[in-house]
Formats: structure tokens, sequence, C-alpha cells
């Protein structure tokens, strides 16, 4: 009897399985894409502009991750793209032990995709953004598997080295997602990653061939106009008075002279921007040290320094703890804001900065900041953390400059803003980096995008 009841029980999920190939293989839809991301979709730009690239070029798009973000305005345009959202997981945190919310979120996750993979899902082709690993690579393969989909993974970091962060790289849940990355990385149809060296470190590691897709910035990151900037902080005056001017036609950093012309205020602040995700690759302490030394600076007044504004955009679960450390600060000479841009305002605060600051570091080591593509992409000119592979974005003294320390921010902040906005010397050198950026700025992403990655999509 028992011997019966385990032939039948595998004689059904054979049957089922066969169904199911069946029925997904018969409704497929050839030139689509399902792009799937794991979180908040308003913030993963990459693949929206992945999903973008895809419309123009006439696929089916179905753009399937978790609601938040208001995502960009520029998918209005494309009628051939459809958007579907996840159903957030219940939050346990502080209800259940740790590990035990971690599962209850994983079944969740894994039974809410599955669903709506096998429900809406008729690609030819499915692409998901890694990390996270869990549970999203084998349900997506399996699915692959069952649809004859393409499987495809783009490679932003690695799951298991951002696990580690919180947990160690002995960790027992580290180890499976680093199983999970390395035996199903190596049966996708096609992989992408956004440097060079993380197409090394999977060939050598893993024996997973990559292609590299860099991070280019989309069409909105531009340089701005004086009257753009001066529109854009009339409207910033409305919710931070630190903008506001003495009238309606000025700001902090901008006048309208007699004859209507709009011009930047030549006893402006100096204006540093930073955008951040509040995690633990970026320790912004080495920021606020940095200000310390500025706001000192300020008083010993021996560099004829500015009053500086720093703008840090972003959300994450560190902000609180970030705010709290700034609030406790009594600068005189420093003021720190931390707004939550909309995502068509966002590049017009990188274009109006004098220069902006980059405190990511990379868990592995292997991927690139992509505000850093954003900045340069609006020929901002970056302080950037030094770690592994930023020279494939950032040369030092040649684009941009790079620091491993606060007293290394520190002393390049400074002397950035010695004597500003007229220092002869600093204006060389922005000048040199802005000339580098207009030269980056040439390959937009769609560009890159279409010679790097299209053409496997259309074999």
């Amino acid at each position: 009897m028992l011997f019966f009841l385990i032939v039948l029980t595998f004689v059904q999920l054979l049957l089922a399985y066969i169904f199911c190939r069946i029925w997904l293989r018969n409704r497929k839809e050839e030139n689509s894409i399902c792009i799937l991301v794991l979180g908040d979709i308003g913030r993963s730009p990459r693949m929206q502009y992945h999903a973008i690239s895809f419309a123009k070029e006439k696929f089916a798009v179905h753009l399937i991750g978790y609601p938040g973000s208001t995502p960009l305005q520029r998918f209005s345009e494309f009628p051939n793209v459809k958007i579907d959202y996840l159903t957030p997981p219940p939050d346990l945190q502080n209800k259940v032990t740790r590990l035990f919310s971690y599962v209850i979120k994983v079944i969740w996750q894994s039974v809410n995709l599955l669903a709506i993979l096998l429900g809406k899902c008729h690609s030819s082709h499915l692409m998901l953004q890694n990390p996270p690993a869990i549970p999203t690579i084998p349900i997506c393969w399996l699915f692959c598997i069952l649809s004859n989909a393409k499987f495809v993974i783009d490679w932003h970091n690695y799951a298991y080295s951002i696990m580690a962060l919180n947990l160690s790289h002995t960790h027992i849940l580290v180890k499976f997602a680093k199983f999970i990355e390395s035996y199903f990385g190596k049966k996708a149809d096609y992989n992408f990653c956004v440097t060079k060296s993380m197409k090394n470190d999977l060939k050598i590691k893993w024996g997973i061939e990559a292609n590299v897709l860099y991070d280019r910035p989309a069409e909105r990151f531009r340089p701005i106009t004086i009257e753009e900037k001066h529109a854009l902080f009339l409207i910033l005056g409305e919710d931070y008075k630190i903008f506001q001017g003495e009238n309606d036609t000025c700001t902090l950093f901008t006048e309208t002279l007699s004859n209507g012309e709009i011009q930047m205020r030549s006893d402006r602040p100096a204006l540093l921007v930073s955008s951040t995700s509040w995690t633990e690759d970026e320790d912004f302490s080495i920021l606020l040290s940095a200000l310390d030394d500025y706001e000192a600076a300020c008083v010993e007044n021996d560099l004829h320094l500015p009053k500086l504004i720093c703008v840090i955009t972003g959300k994450g679960p560190l902000k609180d703890f970030y705010i709290a450390l700034i609030e406790r600060r009594n600068w005189k000479n420093v003021t720190v804001i931390t707004p939550w841009l909309e995502n068509e305002d966002y590049p017009k605060i990188l274009g109006s900065a004098d220069l902006g600051v980059c405190l990511h570091t990379s868990s592995s080591g292997l991927d690139l900041p992509m505000k850093v593509v954003d900045m340069f992409g609006c020929g901002l000119p970056v302080l950037a953390f030094n770690f592994q592979s930023l020279h494939e974005l950032v040369q030092h003294d040649e684009n941009s400059l790079i620091f491993s320390n606060e007293k290394e921010l520190s002393y390049e902040l400074k002397m950035w803003f010695k004597n500003f906005p007229n220092d002869m010397e600093q204006k060389a050198k922005s000048s040199k980096f802005k000339q580098e950026l207009e030269k980056f700025r040439l390959i937009g992403w769609h560009g890159n995008w279409s010679v790097t990655a299209l053409p496997c999509f259309k074999q």
C-alpha cells in the first residue's frame, strides 16, 4: 500500500509537471521579457532602464516588483510596458526571532512570486536583479524550465556578501545564499554584471560567463541651466527655509537682476550633495567627521571657506540613526538636510550642486555606485570613497577625486571650497573634470545597452 501511494504521488507530480510545461509553453509570447525586482521598483533605476530600453526595441515588457516609490514617468510613453506589484510580506520584526522572521518572509515571497509568474507572465525571457538571491534565483529558474523562457541574471552585487555585513561569512544563511548564487548562476542563459572586476570574479570563482554592462546615465541626468537651478531652489524653499532669499525673486543661491536675467549669487554658500540607501555599506560617520573639521576650519577662516549646505537624499534603515547624530552637532557654518526627492527632481539637485560625495564601499568590492554615474551624467565632480573596482569609473584627479578616510575627505573638501567661488586653481580643476565628464556623457544608457545587451535577446 505504501509503495502504491508513493508511485501514485510520483505520477501525479509528473503529470502536473507535464501539464505546467505544456500550458506555460503554449501561452509564451515571443519578443517579450519579464523583469523582476524583489524590491521597490521606483528605487531600482537600472532595472527600470532595462525596461525602457526593451520597450524602445518593441519588446512586450512585464515589470514585477514591490510598490513604494513612484516609477519613472517615462513608462507612460510605452503602452507595451505592464507593471505588476508583489504583495509585501508581513512585518514580523520584534515579534518573532530574526531567523523565523526570515523563513516566513522567504516562504511568503516564494508563494507570491510563483503565483504572479504562473498567473501573469507569458514572456520569452525572464531577467532578475541579483541581489537578493533568495528566493528569486531558484524560483525564476524553475519557472524558466517550465515555460522554456530564457533565464537571465543581472548581477549588481553578491547577495551573500551583503548578508555577511550583518551576519558572518560562516553563518548558515550566508553559505546558503552563496551556494544559490554559484549553483544557479551557471544555469542562466545569459549573465550581465556591472564591472570587469565582477566579470573576472564570477569566472574565476564560479565558472560563470558574464557580459559587462556598465551603468550609464539616463537622459534625464544632464547639466542644467541657471534658470532651472533657480526654479528648483524656489521649490525647495517652500519646504526648507534655508533655500529662501530676501524676497520672492531670489534664493540663497540665485538672484534675479533688474533686466530679468538670473545669475548665481557671489555671496552664496557652497552646495554639497550625496545620495544613499542608508545601509551598512555606507559609513556616513566619515562625512560627519569631515564636516566637523570643515566647521572648525570655517571658524579659523584661514582658507576663506564658505558656509556649506549639505543635501543627503534617500531612504533606508539607518536614516534615523544618522539624523540623530547630525542633530547633536552644533554647527554654525554647516547645514545638513535629508529630503526625499521624487525621480524627476533628483537629477536637478545633482545638476545644481557644486560637488558630490559618495560613501559607497561595496560589500564585495566589485560593484560600482550608480549615484556617481548619475552625478557624472549631470556634470558634477565627485569625492568618492576608494575601493577595489572604483577605478573603472572614477580616476583620481582626472575626472574626480577619491579618498580613503575622513582626514582625506576633510582635506579635499577644504581644498575644493577654498576661497569659494573665486579660487582660480579650483575653477581650473573643476573645468578639467567637467570636460572629462562631458566625454563620459557621450555614451548614454540606451546606446551602451544596445551594443552590449540587445544582441543577446535578438538571437
